[in-house]
């Protein structure tokens, strides 16, 4: 069924990073062309020297699978 009239969720990729200038961690949430083809800068210092770091995530299911 098609809905024009309601907005379709999009999800997009959650990223963790550590700066290796000035030693913190930031979040990004980036599609995968941007993760792919962009440069990732520190929104603290504007470091280039950037890691990507495992992160967690969470799920939401219905109270049948609990």
């Amino acid at each position: 069924m098609h809905y024009p009239s309601k907005l379709r969720e999009v999800r997009m990729p959650h990223y963790e990073f550590f700066c290796h200038e000035c030693k913190k961690f930031f979040a990004r949430i980036l599609s995968l062309v941007d993760y792919e083809e962009g440069e990732v800068v520190c929104p603290h210092c504007g470091g280039k020297d950037v890691e990507q770091r495992w992160s967690a995530f969470h799920a939401i299911a219905s109270k049948k699978s609990a």
